[in-house]
């Protein structure tokens, strides 16, 4: 079988998060297939890809290939290569794209056209740029594409968000995420009323950071917390920046910027807790990679990852409420490092409990291959 994936970014970038790394695992972990992945030539950030060859296609790995199309060449590329390969299944990686959504749908031809809408129809994420996606989701049913094209949910409740915006009818593949993980990390020595906290992510408002920061100021603990991640979203990013400058001296914030996937194990190590309590998370890549490490995590009920408390893998809060992040954090700066290594064999076990490959490579090979 031969699948022709768009997706806006891919490796070597990495900002972009999340997406990157489901479509990196698919290829690396599914063989039953031949895998075409056509990306754009620059990371999120509009800085130009160096070092690679545009234009033609390059081994990504045994059973994948890659093409890095230029933005002026990317239209008629896409066409071309979907006429000259003409595969059984063009896959798009995510909603809200004109040259990796919009034109395959209209312009390139497959027997199967599947959209992975990526956490894109949460609530909480279209409560973000709300009157764009609106009007783009409007021209999508005007011009009849729900009902040609099947959709890609990585589990049953993003199924229901599919169906709350394109109807009970819409044809919905359910197959989830393929995470990587880690083996469990030693925790760095640990002293009540003191903690190492630290998120790895996109920073905009769906990640919710300003709150932690917000939090933040309430507590009487030492903490030190580090944010890696691309801005995405240069006002949020301000807003945070402001917030930074009035915490107590208790609290000591340092942003490290972007990291690559390579340098995140790293990160994690140094850090007792991660914290992200997202607005939305279809999946929550950094989430899973934190428990797999050891590191209990502070998010919010909007990901997949719930019930922390009742394995000490972490804590679920409101996204919304400062006082629910701030008594979450206390509660992981008051323990000891012998109370805190419980709850890291906690999230660790909580990881790997969750870790279901031959049930996702199922999933994987009934959407791929169903009606063709």
């Amino acid at each position: 079988m031969r699948i022709f994936i768009t997706i806006p970014w891919f490796l070597p970038t990495y900002k972009a998060g999340g997406p990157i790394r489901s479509v990196a695992n698919l290829v690396n972990q599914y063989s039953d297939a031949e895998f075409y992945i056509f990306t754009g030539d620059r990371e999120l950030t509009g800085e130009l890809l160096t070092n690679i060859n545009r234009s033609q296609w390059l081994t990504f790995n045994s059973n994948t290939k890659i093409w890095y199309a230029s933005k002026s060449g990317c239209k008629n590329q896409m066409i071309m290569q979907t006429e000259k390969l003409r595969p059984d299944v063009i896959f798009m990686t995510g909603l809200f794209s004109w040259h990796f959504t919009l034109v395959p749908l209209i312009y390139c031809n497959a027997p199967k056209k599947i959209i992975s809408v990526r956490g894109m129809l949460h609530p909480g994420a279209l409560s973000q740029k709300t009157w764009k996606k609106r009007w783009y989701i409007r021209m999508m049913k005007w011009m009849g594409i729900p009902s040609r094209v099947y959709f890609h949910a990585t589990d049953e409740e993003e199924k229901k968000f599919v169906q709350n915006i394109f109807g009970e009818k819409t044809k919905i593949f359910v197959a989830g995420n393929i995470p990587s993980g880690f083996e469990w990390q030693s925790l760095p020595w640990k002293t009540p009323g003191s903690l190492n906290l630290v998120t790895v992510a996109l920073i905009s408002p769906m990640k919710n950071i300003l709150s932690v920061l917000q939090a933040l100021g309430h507590l009487k603990s030492k903490v030190n917390y580090t944010i890696y991640g691309a801005v995405k979203d240069e006002l949020y990013w301000k807003q945070c920046e402001e917030e930074i400058k009035n915490l107590p001296e208790n609290i000591k914030v340092e942003y490290k910027g972007s990291v690559e996937f390579d340098r995140v194990l790293a990160c994690l190590a140094d850090n007792h807790v991660f914290i992200m309590p997202s607005e939305s998370e279809n999946f929550g890549h950094s989430l899973y990679e934190a428990l797999s490490a050891g590191r209990p995590v502070i998010t919010s009920e909007n990901t997949p990852w719930k019930a922390l408390r009742e394995s000490h893998a972490g804590i679920n809060v409101d996204s919304h409420s400062e006082n629910e992040i701030a008594d979450a954090i206390e509660f992981f700066s008051e323990m000891d490092s012998e109370e805190l290594e419980k709850w890291s064999r906690g999230a660790h076990e909580y990881a790997v409990k969750n870790l279901n490959m031959d049930k996702w490579m199922e999933e994987y090979s009934v959407m791929f291959g169903e009606g063709i």
